[in-house]
């Protein structure tokens, strides 16, 4: 079978992405521009800046990608982008590239879900695994239990029903004082932290085994920190952290096992920004190794947002000959 080399365009938020990838899992190049220090000063992603940056980014991101690949746009098959869900915005901007890259090019044309592009940085990290495998996808904003049955086949057994996890990891770092981003922060506060020295809610959903909520515990952690503040009492930041983040990953941790056991898959796979976090990475191996399952999650570098995942995700809808024309357009809301 001839090789496969795609093209991935990735600009969903506020990293102007591009890559190449061979055959869905080899990554030639893969090249990230990262906003964050800009916003940063913000607290949080401003849509207007990072569409801006974004135009002022991506062609020299994809240059550099094509050059350090050691190609030229003769040599890519395809070209995958992220349509949707993201900032509408910024989605715009790398739609429209790869619209007219297409069009000039005649090269064909695949929009990818950003979201089973999380799910495919498994496929880079981890050539061996193939589905089926349940996979918890947890990001700033999304939270979805799913079973990953073929490639391009996804069923949601379970989702948080209110707030991402990742999006309660940003509102808590802001409020503590740690800043944007939250996620990383949070993490290595917690790291000097005792993950019971706070009892905060790990939300259960009556009759939805599956399901997750956040709202919850972001409103106790909040109500925590002013009471305190009220009190003038001092926060101990680290077992703040900590306790956050245990009453997060438990019920992660726990859900996913219940759904490979009920279901009888033993691969399990973490996807999504939140799946670097170093506690849901340990809980959730510890967990798989006592049950018997195999646990993958991507190397960091594929969990955040890049344009490798999406080229791998890419790879199979080009297999399927599902691609694109000059239509497809952004979708800020798209489905898993």
């Amino acid at each position: 079978m001839k090789d496969i080399t795609i093209l991935g365009i990735e600009s969903s938020c506020d990293e102007t992405a591009a890559a190449v990838v061979r055959n869905g899992r080899e990554v030639l190049s893969n090249i990230i521009s990262s906003q964050i220090d800009i916003h940063t000063v913000y607290g949080g992603v401003v849509p207007e800046i990072a569409s801006r940056l974004h135009c002022e980014n991506i062609n020299g991101v994809i240059r550099l990608a094509l050059s350090e690949a050691g190609m030229t746009f003769d040599d890519i098959d395809a070209i995958a982008v992220t349509s949707g869900p993201g900032l509408v915005g910024a989605l715009l901007i790398g739609v429209s590239e790869a619209k007219a890259l297409s069009y000039a090019l005649q090269k064909p044309l695949i929009g990818v879900n950003h979201i089973r592009g999380h799910v495919a940085a498994n496929y880079i990290s981890h050539k061996e695994l193939e589905p089926p495998f349940v996979c918890l996808i947890v990001s700033g904003g999304h939270t979805h239990l799913t079973i990953v049955k073929d490639h391009r086949d996804f069923m949601i057994i379970g989702k948080s029903l209110d707030d991402a996890a990742g999006e309660c990891y940003d509102k808590v770092a802001r409020a503590v004082g740690l800043g944007y981003p939250g996620g990383p922060k949070v993490d290595r506060a917690s790291k000097g932290g005792d993950p019971y020295a706070i009892t905060f809610p790990k939300g259960e959903v009556k009759d939805r085994p599956y399901d997750f909520t956040f709202s919850g515990l972001k409103s106790a952690v909040l109500n925590y920190i002013n009471k305190a503040n009220m009190q003038g009492a001092m926060i101990n930041v680290p077992d703040l952290c900590a306790s956050f983040q245990n009453a997060v990953v438990e019920p992660l941790v726990e859900r996913t096992m219940k759904c490979a056991k009920a279901y009888g898959i033993k691969n399990v796979a973490l996807a999504g920004g939140v799946s670097a976090n170093s506690a849901l990475r340990a809980a959730m191996k510890k967990a798989c190794d006592e049950n018997g399952f195999n646990c993958y999650y991507p190397e960091p570098v594929f969990c955040t947002d890049n344009a490798a995942m999406i080229a791998a995700a890419g790879y199979y809808d080009f297999l399927a000959g599902c691609t694109a024309d000059t239509s497809l357009n952004a979708d800020p809301s798209l489905k898993l």
